[in-house]
């Protein structure tokens, strides 16, 4: 149950978060793109948290990685709209968001383990 109510909470936000900041970017989804990477930094910060104390409960990582930060970050969004991408043509921008949200989403959840080793 916490895993389903906090997946509808997270698709919630995503849906808004994309919709109000995907509009002011072309060949670049702004919402998209930030979602997935501040899914990435609270993943990290919330299991590093959790590996190294039990200040948060089981349930409540379960609520919030596989919960909220599953529904919250997005990935069959993010390759439909590089499939766009690549239909029109756009390649200089396919590549630029392709590897850009790989990169530094995998450098958010580093940040994060990082940050919550100084917390």
């Amino acid at each position: 149950m916490l895993v389903f109510l906090g997946g509808g909470i997270g698709s919630g936000l995503r849906y808004l978060l994309s919709k109000t900041l995907n509009p002011y970017t072309s060949n670049f989804f702004l919402g998209t793109f930030g979602v997935n990477i501040i899914g990435c930094l609270i993943i990290g910060i919330i299991l590093g948290i959790s590996a190294k104390s039990t200040a948060l409960s089981n349930n409540t990582v379960l609520f919030i990685t596989i919960g909220f930060c599953g529904g919250f970050t997005t990935f069959s969004s993010f390759a439909l709209e590089n499939y766009g991408m690549l239909r029109e043509g756009q390649i200089t921008s396919f590549l630029l968001y392709t590897l850009s949200s790989i990169v530094v989403g995998i450098l958010a959840v580093a940040f994060g383990l990082w940050l919550s080793k100084i917390v």
